[in-house]
């Protein structure tokens, strides 16, 4: 089957799976009768994200705003049919899925912003004008410290490996990870592993070996770690483990010291946007020192000291340990359709013997 074909295919599929895709969960901020309104679709917990909707309506009391939250997955096959008329377009969109968030720019489905706010992000945060990373959150190792000693915690993907190979019976089915077919984060996650460390191939033997479960939801994996059915979870998105340390004692987190990437939910106002000027005001409020603030309180902006936390060296091998996914077209690689499913079935091998 040639490429041509595989992507018809591929959009047939996207498209037959909006016809039934729904959100999440749906909010509302501002006045129900206000003269504007504005339609934001994202994948941030409205738990977290509410809050920062809240502040921004404060300010606009002539505006209504409506938050979809929706599974990264389900958001970008929205957003794909909406770009090709099928069906309401947001105003925004807001996504951890970047990558996904970069294809829809790159298939012109989304138009330009300019402000000074946007002109003072570093270009790794802003990709034509059209796409703006508007957070900055690390995906950790969540760890329940009920259960697990501090002197056996593994600080990095190596003392990780070691964990799972000395300790086979202990961790057997009892460490997890993003499902990486159901998660768009958990996919941009695994694949930028596979980019960046040598560690990545035994990563996935240990896994392998120790009976590693998926799961498609940064909640359900936590939740698996607090209630003890799982000891460990891997690339968790840190504002989630964050969120959930300050209340459960028994959650505990790591940034992995050989490196931590760090993820910024990515922002675009799409091509067929109704409302795009009150959408760009909220992007420029997300960037502001307001916005940040309001981020920030809910963990979803985090300086480089609280990612780093105590214990952890700010270098490894004389380069930051920190290594910040990028807005560019280098993440479309990871969707090449050829490419994913060979990745999809190298990982699918992995986790065959759960």
């Amino acid at each position: 089957m040639n490429r041509r074909m595989m992507s018809a295919m591929w959009l047939g599929l996207i498209w037959a799976q909006a016809l039934w895709a729904e959100p999440e969960d749906i909010s509302h901020y501002g006045p129900a009768t206000a003269a504007h309104r504005l339609l934001v679709r994202g994948t941030t917990d409205i738990a977290l994200f509410g809050s920062v909707l809240q502040l921004f309506a404060s300010f606009h009391p002539d505006l209504r705003i409506d938050y979809e939250q929706w599974s990264s997955n389900d958001l970008y096959t929205r957003a794909v049919n909406a770009c090709a008329g099928k069906g309401e377009a947001a105003d925004l969109l807001i996504s951890s899925s970047v990558d996904q968030q970069v294809k829809l720019v790159n298939d012109g489905c989304a138009q330009s912003h300019t402000s000074p706010s946007t002109a003072a992000l570093p270009a790794a945060f802003n990709w034509r004008n059209e796409v703006f990373g508007i957070t900055r959150e690390p995906a950790v190792i969540v760890y329940n410290r009920s259960l697990i000693a501090a002197d056996e915690v593994p600080q990095s993907r190596f003392e990780l490996i070691d964990l799972l190979r000395t300790q086979p019976s202990r961790y057997d089915g009892r460490v997890a990870t993003y499902d990486i077919e159901q998660s768009g984060l958990g996919y941009l996650f695994a694949f930028a592993d596979s980019q960046q460390a040598t560690t990545f191939g035994s990563v996935i033997e240990a896994f392998a070996r120790s009976h590693a479960v998926t799961s498609c939801c940064s909640a359900d994996l936590i939740d698996g770690v607090a209630n003890g059915n799982y000891l460990i979870a891997y690339n968790i998105l840190g504002s989630y483990a964050f969120a959930r340390a300050d209340k459960d004692p028994n959650i505990a987190v790591v940034a992995p010291a050989d490196y931590t990437l760090v993820l910024s939910r990515a922002a675009l106002i799409p091509k067929r946007a109704v409302n795009a000027g009150d959408a760009g005001l909220l992007i420029d409020f997300l960037l502001s020192a307001a916005g940040r603030q309001a981020l920030s309180r809910e963990h979803l902006f985090l300086e480089a000291e609280e990612i780093r936390g105590d214990g952890l060296q700010g270098s490894q091998n004389g380069e930051s340990y920190l290594r910040p996914i990028p807005l560019s077209p280098v993440l479309l690689a990871g969707l090449d359709q050829q490419r994913r499913l060979h990745f999809i079935k190298i990982w699918r091998a992995a986790f065959s013997n759960r």
